[in-house]
């Protein structure tokens, strides 16, 4: 198939796009490898580490990625767009999720995980920053420019975060504690700001996306065609 003017890279295809895909595919496995040879006792709660933004991030952006090299090996315009799809969402979360880890970490690391629960400095960055560089990445350089608009964004990244914090309370309702130590110390009406926040962030990780993109690759005009009024003699 052919690529989209603006693409920068060929894609799908069985060169870079491929060697790109497979490279992704690799972090986010060895990242849940590491989940499987250092278990927590949250592993073992209702939820697992699914109660965990960050996993729930790195298995989408693990599927985005597999979508991404069934299309490369078998250069299928219907995969290919199922990879796009998924992106629209993976690529801002994982920006998200990015942002408010390394963001938090600054201020004070406790209030992510406990002190016993600190990750070494090359798991930490496969976690918490490589899905962001790897979804960033497979945008800018073999995707078509997204159509998504502020007004969707904002529904799709309020649903999300509503989403996830129905199921974080639920998850509190069957173990009794929170994924994340922040959530013990905010109220509920906290909580509200928190999640409403990130809505906000998660929309404009979307748009700054789109706008890097435009600056990258450039932005799809739509002409219109003049109108010629008929000549009279």
């Amino acid at each position: 198939m052919a690529p989209h003017p603006l693409q920068r890279l060929a894609s799908p295809a069985r060169t870079v796009s491929a060697l790109i895909h497979l490279a992704g595919i690799v972090s986010f496995s060895a990242s849940f490898a590491y989940l499987r040879s250092f278990p927590t006792p949250l592993a073992e709660s209702f939820g697992g580490e699914f109660q965990f933004l960050t996993i729930i991030g790195l298995a989408l952006a693990l599927a985005t990625f597999a979508a991404g090299l069934l299309a490369d090996l078998t250069l299928s315009p219907a995969l290919f767009s199922v990879k796009n799809a998924l992106a629209v969402g993976a690529a801002p979360l994982e920006v998200l999720v990015s942002v408010l880890y390394w963001g938090l970490c600054a201020i004070d690391k406790k209030l992510v995980a406990p002190s016993e629960f600190a990750l070494p400095f090359v798991p930490d960055f496969g976690f918490h920053a490589m899905p962001a560089i790897m979804l960033t990445l497979d945008l800018l350089l073999l995707s078509p420019p997204w159509t998504i608009r502020a007004y969707p964004a904002m529904a799709l990244s309020t649903t999300l975060a509503f989403l996830y914090w129905g199921w974080v309370e639920y998850c509190y309702s069957r173990n009794g504690w929170y994924p994340y130590p922040l959530f013990v110390l905010l109220t509920t009406w906290q909580r509200v700001l928190l999640f409403s926040f990130s809505a906000l962030l998660m929309t404009g990780s979307t748009m700054i996306l789109k706008w890097v993109y435009g600056k990258l690759n450039g932005v799809e005009e739509f002409k219109k065609h003049p109108l010629h009024s008929a000549k009279t003699d």
